[in-house]
Parts: structure tokens; sequence; C-alpha cells
């Protein structure tokens, strides 16, 4: 490009950008903001919680992530039938712009190896969860490894059908490495989950066609560590363990849970 004699220095970048569109487009890509460049091709992020429990658990997950730049969805499951809990996580699904990562805990692992077929699941993430397969339920998978809450007879029947732990022994086979006063309340404000969802059948499990991720709590009471090791081994997921961790190791290890959901995000396709 030729340039005028006297032609102010203003006008001569502004040309310059004009008749070199590589340039002014190197010059547009790096003043882009960092919160926008692609370090995760996926950033929406739908987390579901488990029996007896809601939404509010996943409050340091959540804080981790949004800092971090994901979109962050939480289903509040009524707990009142499977198929119930199910709708309300493909409800949630059908809000997100783009692929998600779906993550659950315990009981939630069921809903999401239900409800992960959706085409917005890019990869399932299993907290401390189960995981069945097409044709299994919950309850049946248990007995292959027995937990301590299993055994303990600590989880009760309310004379309609719902079910509820013990808040005597809550904080012992629930929540074990959180303050004696958190547990306590959690125990207080359970939410009571129906009977017949730990034995609700799975149609066609996500997982067999979808990538997933484990992450075992190595203390935990509630689904014994060897289940959750067994599913994570016969569905090939990506596996961490953070061991004496215990069932709600998604509000004890809040790092550790979201580094695994953030791996799962710059992985899954």
């Amino acid at each position: 490009m030729r340039v005028v004699r006297g032609m102010s220095q203003s006008l001569c970048i502004v040309l310059l950008l004009f008749t070199c569109p590589a340039l002014s487009a190197q010059n547009s890509s790096a003043q882009k903001p960092s919160a926008q460049k692609d370090d995760h091709p996926i950033r929406n992020i739908v987390l579901v919680h488990g029996a007896w429990a809601d939404g509010s658990g996943w409050k340091s997950v959540y804080d981790i992530l949004v800092k971090d730049g994901f979109n962050v969805s939480m289903v509040q499951e009524p707990e009142t039938s499977f198929k119930e809990d199910v709708a309300a996580t493909k409800r949630v699904l059908a809000l997100q712009e783009g692929p998600c990562i779906l993550v659950a805990h315990s009981y939630g692992g069921a809903v999401i190896t239900e409800a992960g077929t959706d085409p917005s699941v890019a990869g399932l993430v299993y907290i401390a969860a189960h995981m069945p397969d097409t044709g299994e339920n919950e309850a049946d998978d248990g007995k292959r490894f027995p937990s301590d809450l299993a055994k303990s007879g600590a989880i009760k029947k309310t004379p309609d059908g719902f079910t509820y732990i013990d808040p005597g022994q809550f904080h012992e086979l629930f929540a074990a490495d959180l303050p004696a006063e958190q547990a306590a309340f959690m125990a207080r404000s359970q939410v009571f989950n129906f009977a017949d969802n730990f034995k609700a059948v799975i149609t066609t499990a996500a997982w067999r066609s979808k990538p997933s991720w484990m992450l075992v709590a190595g203390g935990d009471r509630t689904i014994n560590p060897d289940l959750e090791r067994w599913y994570a081994e016969r569905a090939k997921s990506h596996k961490v363990e953070v061991a004496g961790a215990s069932h709600v190791v998604y509000i004890s290890h809040p790092k550790e849970v979201a580094a695994l959901i953030e791996e799962a995000a710059s992985r899954a396709q």
C-alpha cells in the first residue's frame, strides 16, 4: 500500500486494516476476551442430586464451575417417582444451548443413566453414584456389594411408601466427613424418596453409548465403594478415587469433584 505524504498516522492505520483483512482478523482475535476462548468445547453443566437430598448440596461445586466460566444448571427432582425425576432432568436439558455434561450423585446416577440418552448430553459424570445397565435397577445392583447403610436398618419408610434415613444415624452412615451440625441439618431437611424409585428398571443405559467418568468415595457407607469401582470398570469409565471420603463427597471435597467435571467437559466429544 502506498502512503500519501502528510496523511495522519491514525488514518494510515485504518486504511491498513481495511486493505489487509488477515491483519484485521488477527488483531480482532488478539483482543478477544479470555472468557470467550474455546479452552473447553463444552461449557454447559447439569447437576442432579441423589435421594434424601436436594440441589443445594451442589453449592460449592457450582461456585467453582461458575468461576471457571461454565454455565451450570441444577435439577430439583421431586423424588416422588423415577419417571418424574427423569422428566425433571430432561426439562432442564431442554433449556441447554449446545452440548452439556450431565452429572449425578447417588440415586441420581440411575436418573442420568436413563435421561442421559438425550442428544444434548455429551458425557456423563457419576459422583459416588449408581450406574445400572439396561434392564437393571439400583436396588438389585446394590446387593452385589452391600453397603453399611443397607445392612444397618437405618432406612425407614413412611406409611405411604417414602423412605428416609434415621436422623440419629445419618451423620455416621451418610455424611461422616461433615461437621456434626451440618450433618444434623441435612438429616432434618431430607427429601423423602419414594421407595419404588430404587427398583426402577433402566430402559436404555446412556453410558453404553457416551463417555463416562466415575468418582469413587473411598469411605462411602451409603453405596459400597467396591460397587462404585465395579460400575466404573464395567462401563470403562475414567475413574478417580477420593480416599476416606464419605457418601457426600461432592460437599466435603468440592475441588476434586469440580476437577473431574471439568476434565469431562474438556475431553467429551
